[in-house]
C-alpha cells in the first residue's frame, strides 16, 4: 500500500497518509512511459525549419544556353539543384512532429511515474498552502523543512496565482495543477509535493 508523509504549512510532521492505490500503487509500465515521453517531447518540436526548392529560389528562369551544339549537358535554369545558389532537393519543410497518443496511454504513463516516485519515497503531501501575497520566502522555507531536495514539482488542486508567483524565482521549483500533471514534469523532478486536496484531484483525473 502506497503511503506518504504529511506535513503542515509550517513544515511540521502530521503523520502518514494512504495514497490512492489506483494511481500511486500500481506496477510501473516502463514501455508505456517511454512511448508517452517520446510523444510528449516530439510534440514540443516547432518544425519550422525550411529550405527553398528550385521553384522558390531567386533567379531567372531563362535557359542558360542553347540545347544542342555546345558539347555540354543540357540545362534549363541556373536554379537547378546542381548549381551553386540553386534549389535544395528534398530539403526540410515546415511540419508537425506531434504524435497521437491515446488518452488511456497518457494516463497510464502518469500513474506509472507517480507509482515509481511513491515506491522510492519521493512523494510528499502537505496541507493546503494559503498565501495572502506572493512570497517566495514562504515557499522556500516550507520546502527547506520538508524532506525534499533537488528539483521539486509542487502540485495544487486548482490554479493558484499567488503560489505560482511565489515560486517563480525559485529555480528548482515548478508549480502545476493536478489536472495538468504530465509525465515529463514528474520524471524531471526529484520529488513530487502534493497538497492534500491535490491528491484527491489526481486520483479523480488519472484513475479512470
Amino acid at each position: 500500500m502506497a503511503r506518504a508523509q504529511v506535513f503542515t504549512q509550517q513544515g511540521q510532521d502530521a503523520g502518514l497518509m494512504e495514497l490512492p492505490e489506483a494511481v500511486f500503487g500500481i506496477r510501473p509500465h516502463t514501455a508505456v512511459m517511454h512511448e508517452a515521453l517520446v510523444a510528449q517531447l516530439a510534440g514540443r518540436r516547432t518544425g519550422t525549419h525550411a529550405t527553398r526548392t528550385r521553384g522558390e529560389v531567386a533567379g531567372s528562369t531563362r535557359k542558360i544556353y542553347r540545347q544542342k551544339g555546345t558539347g555540354r549537358a543540357r540545362h534549363g535554369s541556373r536554379k537547378a539543384p546542381i548549381f551553386r545558389g540553386g534549389g535544395i532537393i528534398f530539403g526540410p519543410k515546415p511540419r508537425d512532429y506531434a504524435q497521437g497518443t491515446p488518452r488511456k496511454v497518457r494516463r497510464m504513463a502518469v500513474r506509472s511515474a507517480l507509482s515509481a516516485k511513491a515506491a522510492d519515497g519521493k512523494v510528499v503531501v502537505v496541507e493546503p498552502i494559503r498565501l495572502e501575497t506572493p512570497r517566495a520566502r514562504v515557499v522556500a522555507e516550507l520546502l527547506d523543512r520538508l524532506p525534499v531536495a533537488g528539483k521539486t514539482l509542487l502540485v495544487t488542486p486548482a490554479p493558484d496565482v499567488l503560489l505560482v508567483r511565489s515560486a517563480a524565482n525559485l529555480p528548482d521549483v515548478k508549480v502545476v495543477t493536478a489536472a495538468s500533471l504530465n509525465l515529463h514534469d514528474i520524471l524531471a523532478a526529484d520529488y513530487v509535493v502534493l497538497t492534500r486536496p491535490a491528491v484527491e484531484v489526481v486520483a479523480e483525473v488519472f484513475a479512470r
